[in-house]
This record gives C-alpha cells, structure tokens and sequence, in this order.
C-alpha cells in the first residue's frame, strides 16, 4: 500500500519543501479511549504551542498558494492546537493526535478496510465526491478546482490538504489495518519528521505489541 503512494508534480509545484512520511500499520487492536490515551493527550497540551509557531506559519502559506483561507478552513494542526486538551476520540486517534501536538505537523489517519486503490495527493478537478457529515447527516460534497486533496480510486479521503476528512475511511473502534500521512514543510526538519513518527510508532506497539508497522518518506519526484 505506502509503496504505491505519490505526490502529484501540480503539489510539489506548489511546495516543493513538501514530504508525507506513510505508516502502514497492520492487525490493530483498538478502542475507546482510556486513562493511558489521555495521558498522551494531557502531555501533549502541556507542551503545546501557540498558532503562531513556524510550522503552523508555514501551513497558513501552502494553503493561500492554491486559493484557501486558512483563517476559515484551517490545517488540522492549527485547528488542534487551539482546542486544548485535544478531544478524545479512540486510542489510536488519540495517539496521532497526540504527536500531532507535540511535534507540530498534520497527521492523518485512514481505515484500510475502507481505502480504494493508492493513497495520491493532487490538485482537485472539482468533480470527485467527498462524503462528509452536515448537521447529523451524510452529504456528499466536492473540492474547488485546483484544491490540494489526499484521494483514492473512489474519490477525495482529505480536503484542503489535511483540514477535513471523509467519513468513509476514518478511523474506529473497529479499525484493524491503517495508514498514517505525517506531513512536513519547512523549516521542519525530516529528522523531526522522522523523530515523529518514530514516537507515533512507539504509540501504536503500546496499543497493540504484535502490530506490523512499515513506513516510507515520500517526497517530490
């Protein structure tokens, strides 16, 4: 599955400073969140920084490049440092959600049992639907042209880079297999990209010791 992912030339036009490191992580066991989660999740608001840290600076930028206001739509890691502690949602959510905080970048986390073809990234034609949920239901939406969007075979899995996903393939209680998009711009450094996902990695063995985890830095062509 992360060997076949790629970033499409019109992004990395955009930001050529952009990497996804992608876990692949296999035979989960997850649940609800408990006293472990939140710890993770406490610690990670003890530290976090303010929005107006360089990394989250650097976001708002690659979001003005293809037409979006962040101020209205914001990077997942904006939105989530503004929202101490961060909400509790499951535990393997909680832990990416956790080094999200902690290290400052967007992480997205997709339901392999739910995922249709290659994990790409590329600028929106307008056409491809995007499930989401607007007051208690679902709706099917679709992205600006020329929006950045995470898609597969069946359509848009992240709008707006990293600001919203779908529910198709969001993570549950009943997640089993999944993949993880950690995301760098400058000035972070791919050794802090790495050192995260090293710590998100750690998180997902205490979760589930005999998980199979495999990852891969993808960057411009």
């Amino acid at each position: 599955m992360i060997g076949a992912i790629w970033i499409d030339e019109a992004v990395t036009r955009l930001r050529p400073d952009f990497h996804v490191l992608a876990i692949g992580a296999y035979g989960l066991l997850n649940g609800p969140s408990d006293e472990r989660s939140r710890g993770w999740l406490a610690e990670a608001a003890a530290g976090a920084v303010t929005p107006g840290h360089q990394n989250i600076l650097a976001w708002q930028d690659a979001y003005r490049a293809f037409g979006a206001k962040p101020q209205r739509t914001r990077p997942s890691v904006d939105a989530l440092v503004r929202r101490m502690p961060p909400p509790e949602i499951n535990l393997v959510v909680d832990a990416y959600n956790a080094i999200s905080v902690r290290h400052v970048l967007p992480i997205g986390g997709e339901d392999l049992a739910h995922y249709e073809g290659t994990a790409r990234l590329v600028r929106a034609g307008g056409e491809e639907p995007f499930d989401a949920v607007e007051k208690g239901e679902t709706v099917i939406d679709h992205p600006e042209i020329g929006e950045v969007v995470w898609r597969d075979d069946h359509g848009v899995t992240c709008r707006r880079w990293n600001w919203r996903q779908c529910v198709r393939t969001r993570i549950t209680e009943d997640t089993v297999d999944a993949l993880f998009l950690l995301e760098r711009l400058a000035p972070m450094s791919l050794e802090e990209l790495a050192a995260a996902g090293e710590e998100l990695s750690g998180l997902l063995r205490e979760i589930t010791p005999g998980v199979r985890l495999e990852s891969r830095l993808v960057g411009p062509a």
